[in-house]
């Protein structure tokens, strides 16, 4: 008892003597006096310090001020004085990095990359205690290129007014190349298999463009993730992998193991959603409908995912823009019963929208492709579709967001960010096939004075035709969301020698699209045009016949349905359109149908596979008359690669006529990750088919119905120069009047 009340106070003299310390040295500041700074002003470090005149600093406030001042990175050493209202601050200020200098390092994208990651950088101060940490940073750079054996020192070199040169000798070493890749464990599946999943190779001599061969710690994380991701998709729910066994063997490479427990494989018992009861079961019945087909199904999680899309897609509609999903799983008798719980979450709202990065286009371009605006109920799944939009423009090289909470927790603050990039484009083309070639060019902006307009001029040349086309097209009208185009455009065809004609074709159109339903576009176009045919003895009787002068007006139009989940690149969904043309005045009407189908899906990260249908019909209504000439059709080269462009179908004495039909299906498997050091070239696989037929004015003549096809592989390449398109095919089937085409480029400059 006696021990516990000298405890008692003993600990209260302590305390009262410590606060009477404490106040003892408390002391007003009426003067601050700083000492030893060159260029860093007593002002800065007042207001760096947070400094206050007239106020009380004890020992406590003085070791927070010397903290500040620290970690401003300016200073190496300080000391700070209080006496007599008096508070003296001494600092010795750090060096200021004045050149960063690589020995040891050639290329200039390595050294900018170094750049990017250390943290002392020129025109900042020295930090001595950083620089171990920038070392770890570059060699952690270099190791995850492949240079597993690096090895980098570095040294200040002192210079006059307090400044010093950074110099860093790096020793790159060989890149450490994979010898082997071996799955060991309870794997079940077979190794070609597995080696099809992961992104690391095996050093071969044919992979010399590889760098997937080379030994790569966050490549391996990221093979982790993929092996098990994939084994959770066959229902291995409980799979673990981990890279072990990295053995460096001399002259043979790393041997990489990877060690993977699949587990058992699980089905679905259940899959149900539970409906908080303030939300509209009704809108939920489709996705609730499709859940009871995955009883007993192998687990996948993207099965889930599919699931858990549609609930997001739903937040777009006006009474269920704040739910939220969570999704539980329980494991019961060896089987999976998974909930996902769908309540009412949390209102946020956009209190304001920043527009960053663009130097050139206008505010109100970006704002326009923005479905959210500032006010607006907060929608993820709508802002990333506005950054969809945006991409889709092809006037930035980047787009970026970034959400901060607002002046309260329920708003948020959205920062767009963008990176322009050279929207003008001066191409030239060129086709090289049995019959000789074409050649073209022209010029593109996408973003003419910043406006977001797009204008487009081309000519397009070969042995007997020339072709020139101007638009103009403003995807955001007046900002209403609506686009609208103007096109003028003249064919001239010069066949008096070979065929007895010549024509000529002059005109232009204006039209406009808009969205009338979601996801339901309606595109009018009016067009006028003014066509001159002229004969002589060689021409066959039906062209003599068509001879004359004509003037056309028409209405075409379009109903489109697009579903894509993007327009810039899509990786899933469709786009369908119905197109037609009816004749308002003319003396040869004749009424056109089309139909045009895409349908896109990937296949994991490597594949975007993607399907197109394209037809149409055109038939006069006019009885005893035919189809004009310049109006049968043909098949574009890019429905149809492998041929000449307009040199399949009917031929009329050796000239290739058009036809009354065409269609077109075409299978493209796009492969992102073929080269993945090329980031800016896309490369595809394609099969092509197609075939253009009928012939309305002459039943003497072959229709020419005969299905026609290709193969091959096209690049699209985003060089220095600008942009570069290629193809090389080759035709499976064909007519023999047939002209097939083994070769099309195009390249293009930048401005």
């Amino acid at each position: 008892m006696i021990f516990s009340s000298m405890k008692k106070t003993l600990l209260q003299s302590f305390f009262f003597y410590i606060f009477v310390i404490t106040i003892s040295f408390a002391e007003i500041v009426k003067k601050v006096e700083v000492v030893g700074n060159i260029r860093v002003s007593p002002e800065t470090i007042v207001l760096f310090g947070d400094i206050r005149l007239n106020e009380d600093y004890n020992s406590q406030k003085i070791n927070e001020l010397s903290k500040k001042l620290y970690d401003t990175n300016f200073f190496s050493y300080i000391e700070i004085n209080l006496s007599n209202g008096i508070l003296e601050v001494t600092v010795k200020e750090n060096p200021i990095i004045q050149n960063l200098v690589f020995n040891g390092i050639k290329a200039k994208k390595h050294k900018e990359a170094i750049k990017e990651v250390i943290e002392l950088k020129e025109k900042t101060s020295y930090v001595e205690h950083k620089l171990n940490e920038d070392i770890q940073k570059i060699k952690s750079a270099f190791r995850n290129l492949g240079f597993y054996f690096i090895e980098v020192e570095a040294y200040a070199k002192k210079n006059a007014n307090n400044s010093i040169d950074l110099i860093y000798e790096i020793n790159k070493g060989k890149r450490a190349k994979i010898g082997k890749i071996v799955f060991i464990g309870d794997k079940k599946i077979k190794d070609s298999k597995l080696r099809g999943v992961i992104t690391s190779e095996e050093n071969k001599a044919w992979k010399f463009l590889s760098t997937k061969k080379y030994l790569n710690q966050e490549r391996i994380k990221l093979d982790t993730r993929l092996i098990e991701n994939f084994y959770k998709s066959k229902g291995y729910y409980q799979v673990k992998a981990l890279a072990t066994n990295v053995l460096y063997e001399e002259g043979e490479g790393f041997l990489l193991t990877y060690n993977i427990d699949s587990g058992k494989r699980f089905r679905f018992e259940d899959v149900s959603l539970k409906i908080s009861k303030s939300l509209d079961e009704n809108s939920f019945v489709e996705i609730a409908k499709d859940l009871p087909k995955l009883k007993n199904k192998y687990y996948s999680p993207k099965k889930i995912k599919k699931i858990l899309d549609k609930i997001n897609k739903l937040t777009t509609k006006k009474d269920l823009q704040f739910i939220n999903s969570e999704l539980i799983e329980t494991i019961k008798n060896d089987k999976l019963l998974v909930t996902i719980n769908v309540s009412e979450g949390q209102k946020y709202y956009v209190e304001r929208i920043n527009i960053i990065g663009n130097s050139i286009t206008d505010d109100n371009v970006i704002r326009g492709e923005l479905i959210v605006d500032e006010g607006d109920p907060y929608s993820l799944l709508l802002l990333e579709k506005s950054l969809n939009n945006l991409k889709s423009r092809n006037i930035f090289a980047k787009v970026n967001r970034d959400i901060f909470e607002g002046s309260s927790p329920d708003l948020k603050i959205i920062n767009v960010e963008v990176e322009e990039k050279a929207t003008g484009e001066i191409f030239a083309g060129a086709g090289v096939g049995t019959s000789g070639g074409t050649v073209g060019g022209g010029i593109k902006e996408n973003n003419f004075l910043g406006r977001g307009i797009k204008l487009d001029a081309n000519l397009n040349i070969s042995e007997t035709a020339i072709r020139g086309r101007f638009s103009v097209t403003n995807p955001n009208y007046n900002y209403s969301g609506n686009e609208i185009s103007f096109t003028a455009e003249s064919t001239k065809t010069s066949k008096m020698t070979e065929f007895g004609y010549d024509s000529t074709k002059t005109g232009f159109s204006l039209g406009t699209s808009f969205e009338q339903y979601e996801d339901i576009y309606i595109s009018p176009r009016i067009s006028t045009y003014y066509e001159s045919l002229s004969t002589n003895d060689n021409a066959s009787k039906s062209l003599k016949q068509q001879e004359g002068t004509y003037i056309d007006t028409e209405l075409n139009y379009s109903i489109i349905q697009d579903k894509r989940n993007r327009r810039f690149q899509p990786t899933e969904g469709y786009r369908a359109s119905f197109d037609q043309k009816l004749p308002l005045y003319s003396e040869t009407p004749s009424l056109l149908n089309g139909l045009n189908y895409s349908v896109y899906h990937g296949f994991g990260e490597n594949i975007i596979g993607s399907i197109r249908f394209y037809g149409k019909a055109i038939n006069s209504i006019s009885s005893g008359d035919d189809v004009k000439l310049s109006e049968r059709l043909t098949l574009p080269a890019r429905y149809l690669r492998g041929f000449e462009s307009g040199k399949i179908g009917p031929v009329d004495a050796s000239d290739y006529v058009g036809g009354n039909y065409v269609t077109s299906l075409a299978f493209n498997a796009g492969l992102p990750k073929l080269f993945p050091n090329l980031t800016n070239a896309d490369v595809s696989l394609f099969i092509d088919t197609g075939n253009v037929w009928g012939v309305d004015y002459d039943d003497s003549i072959d229709e020419s119905n005969k299905i026609r096809s290709a193969f091959g592989v096209s690049v699209d390449w985003h060089t220095i120069m600008g942009p570069l398109s290629f193809s090389f095919s080759e035709d499976i089937t064909s007519a023999s009047t047939d002209k097939p085409e083994s070769f099309r480029f195009n390249i293009g400059t930048t401005f």
